[in-house]
């Protein structure tokens, strides 16, 4: 496991900042104590009784327990939004949230600050000066505290909610499509998506799940050292299982599958880092069920068509750059953008297409993709998916009108404003 996916995976968890934040404030309190040794005070300075600072310290304990279950509370209450309003799939880019992880964790380090240094304060013995570092400190702390519960509870109002979900989930999906742009091999030499690497099957897995990462430096030096060239076949986000290889070497070369078999981090849920398909099956699932009988709200999927529809273009844009090659003994097959593209219009496709608002806006959405992106690929693609994507929309619309409007997005006619001043006729 490389360290960015272990820091990933430290960032799912809410334990982790809280702790930090603890053992920080501990350590101030022993800094306060230190400071009687090596920081004389000045008989000009005035003097702070442990009275008044041990007040401030019991004023900030008994508010920051509070105001920490509070929070516990509120951050609670906007995961079940995530969960039952968008897509359970969210639920890991909200908890990873760094306002509402940094909030609650200076809410429990500075009480536990303020529990320590009521104890320091009575049973340290803390001379003068270590009296004057607490009493700065704790001030510090209460403005620090204050600003962070002004600038959460902006936060919060939002965490959660339909909109921030989506922003969500397209920053996520958005930096890993521009790191596959940047790197369509993962690194390594990209193959065209397709294209069977030829050769022996190797490293099968010993556990069942998806692939989320492959450390392409440890597949660079196992291939150094054997003197060849491996092909990864199974890119993040592939399921894996012991029948289905991990890697393909040439014929007659001897490699060690277990340590290949290391080199990829395998668990039971995908990850959003390295696997732009997932943010994009999430995006799928918030549409789908936007459009469900029991919610019925299509200006959502309409505004996951748009989403996607940016981040695709922007995706096209950057495929004309060069791509980087680190690791030129690993040849990665190229992600699909066919596959990509379907991960979230199939569903939109399917759900939408008795909705003639969003079965129009995913026609203007494909056929601007498939008119003027300017990537092969992504123009191919988005043709194909606009023609099956017409025809659910022919078979669920009932009025001539509506069939005529879709027709028209398909085709690439006008603005939108325009083809809506314009009268439909029936076919």
């Amino acid at each position: 496991m490389t360290l960015q996916s272990l820091f990933g995976r430290f960032r799912e968890r809410l334990w982790v900042r809280p702790t930090i934040y603890g053992v920080a404030a501990v350590a101030l309190v022993g800094l306060a104590r230190l400071s009687d040794v090596l920081i004389p005070l000045p008989d000009a300075l005035p003097m702070v009784s442990p009275e008044t600072t041990e007040k401030l310290l019991t004023v900030l304990a008994s508010t920051m327990l509070a105001v920490a279950s509070f929070a516990v509370a509120s951050m609670l209450s906007a995961y079940s939004a995530a969960t039952t309003g968008s897509s359970p799939r969210t639920f890991k880019l909200v908890l990873a949230d760094d306002i509402s992880q940094s909030a609650l964790s200076s809410f429990v380090g500075a009480f536990i600050f303020a529990v320590i240094g009521v104890l320091a304060s009575r049973e340290a013995g803390l001379e003068a000066t270590g009296q004057r570092a607490l009493f700065a400190m704790t001030i510090a702390i209460f403005v620090w505290v204050i600003g962070t519960f002004v600038r959460w509870t902006d936060s919060i109002a939002r965490l959660g909610r339909m909109g921030s979900n989506i922003s969500r989930v397209e920053d996520a999906a958005q930096a890993a499509l521009l790191e596959d742009c940047r790197a369509p091999g993962l690194g390594g030499v990209p193959l065209s998506a397709g294209v069977q690497p030829q050769g022996r099957p190797v490293g099968h897995p010993a556990r069942i799940g998806y692939v989320r990462n492959i450390d392409m430096a440890r597949l660079q030096a196992l291939a150094e050292a054997a003197d060849t060239t491996v092909s990864v076949a199974a890119r993040p986000g592939a399921f894996v299982w012991p029948d289905r290889a991990l890697i393909v070497v040439p014929k007659d070369v001897q490699i060690d599958e277990d340590a290949l078999c290391e080199a990829f981090d395998i668990g039971a849920e995908r990850s959003f880092a390295r696997d732009p398909r997932y943010g994009m099956i999430v995006l799928g699932e918030i549409a789908s069920r936007a459009l469900s009988p029991g919610i019925n709200d299509p200006g959502t999927a309409i505004g996951v068509i748009d989403t996607v529809h940016r981040m695709v273009w922007v995706r096209a844009e950057m495929m004309t750059t060069t791509p980087e090659i680190r690791f030129d003994r690993v040849q990665v097959p190229r992600l699909s953008v066919e596959d990509l593209l379907a991960d979230v219009f199939i569903p939109l496709a399917r759900e939408g297409a008795g909705t003639v608002e969003v079965a129009e806006r995913l026609q203007r959405a494909l056929s601007a993709l498939r008119d003027g992106c300017g990537d092969m690929e992504t123009a191919q693609a988005a043709a194909r998916l606009g023609v099956d994507a017409l025809a659910r929309a022919r078979a669920a619309l009932q009025h001539g009108a509506d069939i005529t409007r879709v027709e028209g997005a398909a085709r690439g006619e006008g603005g939108l404003l325009s083809d809506r001043s314009k009268p439909h006729t029936a076919p």
